[in-house]
């Protein structure tokens, strides 16, 4: 399958089959022809929409509902950030997750080339997504998750039928690790920040954008974790851009916690690159990545669209959990909550002002984040010095 990859740092092109990350180090993204794209005439709710900007593929079993998520407006969070809000609702999406617009896109590609195995490197919600999408495809799924993951979330992982893998070592380094196994196995890995997830859930963007077209939101607010969504998001409104469809992009904020905010912190220094930190403990923990590996496209994207990166406090997060429950009616779950809590920041230092109008990203539902009827699941754990030898057997 030929989809042209290029480097967003220094421009250099390269095949999907290359790899996922260019020899400059950053990572590659999805190379797309704005000049053709315009706005679908079609009824299709779902990203499939906006398959000019994707890669070419067909969508296989549950990918085809992904995406199509709702805009909630939510006027009774006006006073509390001092603006116009709206509120992208992805807890919407086939598993409760904006997760599941990469997913869709990865596992239709590994359909379309005739994979028989996709795989993920994830704890969480992207690892759920991942499992769901290949179930529905009838591909196999391999899912490398931490050795200390706790027990509900394996279970969650486990309706979906994949081989779960619990690697022993510096998950960091298990990002890598994976994409050069899963290439040497088989298996392709659609990982947090690879070309085909990024390409998916940039239709995030292009959904908000649509909603408000022909005028645009002032300011968009996302968490941020690895930096693939924001990515995707950032790409997305640049190819609108290209295309003479916008006059100008939102100004993107992304928000961390603050036991884990090693962009947040790199943006306070005014750098362009990210340096890994230790992770605390934290409410917000899906989105606790201490070496986030598009966290440089982050600090590109928010100083290009003139926003910025901040962190919240749990206590802070924890309140605006409530007051979107509360006030908005939308249940999501503690990631998703920093984006109120960054707002709520951004109007106090004067970056939200009355008459703006500002999208949050509510990037998944909070019923998933405990599953109080678990079955018990048996995964096998392996150092990651014998992750070769091991995928090789499982595969």
């Amino acid at each position: 399958m030929d989809v042209p990859l290029s480097c967003y740092a220094c421009g250099t092109t390269a095949a999907l089959a290359d790899g996922a990350r260019c020899d400059c180090g950053e990572p590659y993204w999805v190379q797309t022809d704005p000049s053709t794209f315009e706005w679908p005439d079609t009824s299709e709710r779902s990203l499939w929409r906006y398959r000019a900007l994707l890669p070419d593929v067909t969508p296989a079993g549950l990918a085809a509902g992904a995406g199509g998520t709702p805009l909630v407006r939510a006027p009774r969070l006006d006073d509390d950030v001092g603006a116009t809000v709206h509120v992208k609702y992805e807890g919407a999406n086939p598993t409760g997750t904006f997760k599941d617009r990469g997913s869709a896109v990865g596992v239709a590609a590994g359909a379309a080339a005739g994979d028989d195995a996709v795989g993920t490197v994830s704890h969480g919600n992207m690892a759920r997504s991942m499992a769901a999408h290949a179930a529905s495809a009838g591909l196999d799924c391999l899912v490398l998750v931490p050795a200390d993951i706790p027990v509900e979330r394996l279970a969650l992982l486990a309706r979906y039928d994949p081989t779960i893998l619990r690697v022993e070592g510096d998950y960091g380094r298990l990002y890598r690790e994976s994409l050069r196994v899963g290439s040497e196995a088989g298996v392709r890995f659609v990982n947090s920040d690879t070309p085909l997830r990024v390409a998916g859930q940039g239709t995030t963007a292009l959904e908000i954008a649509e909603s408000f077209a022909p005028d645009l939101p002032d300011a968009v607010v996302l968490p941020v974790s690895s930096g693939g969504h924001a990515s995707g998001v950032w790409k997305a409104f640049r190819d609108l851009s290209a295309a003479d469809l916008v006059d100008r992009v939102p100004r993107l904020y992304f928000v961390q916690t603050s036991a884990c905010a090693p962009i947040a912190e790199a943006w306070a220094r005014r750098d362009d690159v990210v340096t890994p930190v230790e992770a605390g403990e934290t409410v917000a923990y899906s989105i606790a990545n201490a070496d986030p590996p598009s966290g440089n496209r982050v600090l590109a994207a928010a100083s290009e669209t003139d926003g910025g990166v901040l962190a919240v406090d749990d206590d802070a997060i924890l309140d605006a959990r409530r007051a979107l429950a509360s006030s908005a009616g939308l249940f999501v779950e503690s990631a998703c909550a920093t984006v109120l809590a960054g707002a709520r920041r951004l109007h106090d230092r004067g970056d939200l002002v009355a008459g703006d109008d500002v999208v949050l990203v509510a990037t998944g539902t909070g019923f998933t984040e405990r599953d109080l009827d678990a079955p018990g699941v048996d995964a096998e754990t392996v150092p990651l010095s014998a992750l070769d030898e091991t995928v090789a057997r499982i595969i």
